[in-house]
């Protein structure tokens, strides 16, 4: 064959071209090419792969575990979905058992207060806390007097029941009556004794008084959150004291 023919041949022939995409087939993605092969056997490659370690995990999984998630996912059109919890009391329910509630602790808190009072009364109505000392003022007029100032002869008793601040008789008493009560130094001081447990109990219970207040405070705002109108918190929820919620207005008829 000469190189004229050759020549011609090669011009009579005409380019190769891509076969276009028909617009029925568009759904179902390009079109492949003949050199696409490679990305063809990359991706079937990956996919065995992923089939084969599914596979060993499941082989490996032990068929007694158990976790709540098995009876709590449904399978769906494919897809794992998680069960959404029923509702077993209804908004009205909440509201009622919130309601007794806040009762039952008011009731304990007012059980509580009583109690308060009462011990109160027993400890002749005394600083509870004990943070702020028995004081008892007595005014003078000049400088003079308060070098020579005697607290015995101020509050006419003997210097042996100074320090007494309940129970003190004076000197007219004492010399008309005999002194009633603990003289033994062993006996006073298992009085005293006795009288701080009763302070330390007082104290414990003004506390628990407080915090079932607090308690009741906190119910009444999370009954409260169950209504559906716009809300904003103001401050957050402590300790000591509830959350703060702003709550729209709202006009009822």
């Amino acid at each position: 064959m000469s190189a004229a023919f050759r020549k011609a041949a090669k011009a009579r022939q005409r380019p190769h071209r891509e076969r276009a995409q028909p617009s029925s087939r568009t759904k179902l993605g390009l079109l492949e090419k003949k050199k696409d092969y490679r990305l063809r056997a990359q991706d079937y490659h990956k996919k065995q792969n992923a089939l084969r370690a599914l596979q060993k995990k499941a082989l490996d999984k032990n068929p007694d575990e158990f976790y709540f998630k098995m009876i709590r996912a449904e399978l769906k059109d494919g897809v794992h979905v998680i069960k959404q919890p029923k509702d077993e009391v209804t908004p009205e329910q909440v509201k009622l058992m919130r309601t007794q509630d806040i009762k039952y602790v008011e009731m304990k808190r007012v059980a509580e207060a009583k109690k308060i009072e009462r011990l109160k009364a027993e400890l002749h109505l005394l600083d509870a806390a004990g943070s702020a000392p028995a004081r008892h003022l007595f005014f003078v007029d000049t400088e003079r007097e308060v070098q020579e100032f005697d607290i015995a002869t101020q509050l006419d008793t003997v210097p042996e029941l100074v320090d007494r601040v309940y129970n003190r008789p004076t000197i007219a008493t004492l010399q008309r009556e005999t002194l009633k009560g603990a003289t033994d130094p062993a006996h006073l001081k298992k009085l005293a004794q006795q009288r701080k447990n009763q302070y330390d109990l007082l104290r414990q219970r003004i506390e628990r008084e407080k915090a079932m207040f607090v308690i009741t405070q906190k119910i009444q705002t999370r009954k409260d959150l169950l209504d559906k109108t716009h809300k904003v918190k103001v401050r957050k929820e402590t300790t000591t004291g509830p959350a703060i919620y702003k709550f729209k207005f709202q006009r009822k008829r």
